[in-house]
């Protein structure tokens, strides 16, 4: 046998070591629908655990709504289980245009393609439409998955310092000669909760001749007076070239994922997106709920704004209580620990006490900013958000961190 003990040993030996780094990853099993409260099991097979779950991305709490389960429900009888082929084939239906078609409208934008994930959009876009012609300037704390699909396309990689304009300035400037410059940024960084200087990055594009392109993964439902996204909160709608996100979050929470854009790119991406050319089609029970959400979000913002005030609630709450959050206005709020076991340690504390949140730390974030990202939702209603801050004030206690610098911090625990 080719895998020999030697070679079993090479990988034994890295996971031990990532476990007594504190930085082996445990997965929890959720035995219920995804709500505020879930059931957990943890280990597997232990016995059930009912918890309130501080940390999904079902931000306008739709992973459950009765109307997005029927709707589902209903592509399942009206339009099968799966589509068994990919899109150019015989993958397209026409509820999967209907989608596109509502996307483009609810997005702001000139058309939209659908993809089986926002990470296999991130992945095809780059590669689709640019060329060693061109250059890419990103910003240093994009997702993983725009890192990835940037090491796809053949053009020129930079990036520039987190949200500094002054800095992505001098990258344009540096990039004149380029065929096609795009600067790329999330538009709700998924880890610090922070929204990008969107009208700003809009401004130098127009000024430099530079195209934009947006994950808006986290912001897609929620962000923006009726939720459209960050382009809508930045004022940019229709200014943004090419835009990314997600149905697998605050819209529905299944998977699925779309480019939406400039016509013609988006084209681009029909003609020649890998994993759109070499992917499954969305199934249609994804679609129809979808479909739903879509409808369900359009008719009211009662949603969003309760997740706003959910957040307000939040925010407060843990920084009067002496706990350090990352600042923002967005529904993902990081409590900062810069420890990874003590994020472990803090999250077991969470556990035991009824509070379902998970331990971020490298390689998720850099080394020495490890935390417990919360995120808040629509279904949470203020018990849940009492019960959770009073759990969160009592471990922050027991480890002795509330009101602490981030300094004493790490002496503390070290980084």
């Amino acid at each position: 046998m080719a895998f020999s003990e030697a070679h079993r040993n090479i990988f034994q030996t890295e996971l031990n070591g990532l476990k007594e780094q504190g930085l082996f990853k445990e997965e929890r099993i959720i035995c219920a629908p995804q709500s505020s409260e879930i059931e957990v099991s943890f280990p597997f097979g232990a016995e059930e655990k009912r918890v309130i779950n501080m940390c999904a991305n079902n931000y306008l709490g739709l992973s459950s709504h009765p109307d997005v389960v029927e709707a589902a429900r209903k592509g399942l009888d009206h339009r099968g289980y799966g589509m068994s082929s990919v899109r150019f084939i015989c993958g397209t239906q026409d509820i999967h245009k209907q989608l596109e078609q509502k996307l483009t409208e609810f997005l702001g934008t000139e058309d939209t393609i659908l993809f089986p994930s926002c990470m296999d959009a991130n992945c095809g876009v780059f590669e689709a439409v640019l060329t060693d012609q061109d250059v890419m300037i990103a910003d240093r704390l994009v997702h993983a998955s725009i890192v990835d699909g940037m090491r796809l396309a053949k053009a020129q990689q930079d990036t520039y310092k987190h949200s500094d304009m002054e800095h992505l300035e001098k990258k344009l400037e540096l990039h004149q000669d380029k065929r096609l410059k795009v600067i790329i940024t999330d538009g709700n960084f998924s880890m610090d909760g922070d929204l990008a200087k969107l009208d700003k990055i809009v401004e130098l594009a127009e000024k430099y001749n530079a195209l934009v392109f947006m994950d808006d993964s986290h912001a897609s439902g929620f962000i923006g007076k009726t939720g459209r996204g960050t382009h809508e909160h930045c004022n940019v709608i229709g200014k943004v070239d090419i835009i990314t996100t997600t149905l697998g979050k605050a819209l529905g929470g299944a998977s699925g994922g779309c480019v939406s854009g400039r016509r013609e790119l988006v084209e681009m991406c029909r003609q020649k997106a890998r994993p759109y050319l070499f992917s499954n089609t969305i199934a249609p029970v994804v679609v129809e709920g979808a479909l739903a959400v879509l409808d369900l979000i359009s008719r009211s913002t009662e949603r969003r704004d309760k997740l706003e005030k959910n957040t307000e609630f939040w925010r407060k709450g843990l920084t009067e209580g002496g706990l350090i959050i990352k600042e923002g206005e967005t529904p993902i709020v990081p409590v900062m620990l810069f420890n990874a076991k003590l994020a472990q340690d803090f999250a077991k504390d969470l556990y035991e006490m009824g509070i379902y949140a998970i331990g971020f730390f490298f390689p998720v974030v850099p080394k020495g900013q490890a935390r417990i990202r919360t995120q808040l939702s629509a279904a949470h209603d203020m018990h849940h958000l009492e019960k959770a801050l009073d759990a969160f004030l009592k471990v922050g206690k027991k480890h002795n961190i509330l009101h602490k610098t981030k300094q004493e911090i790490i002496d503390m625990y070290g980084q």
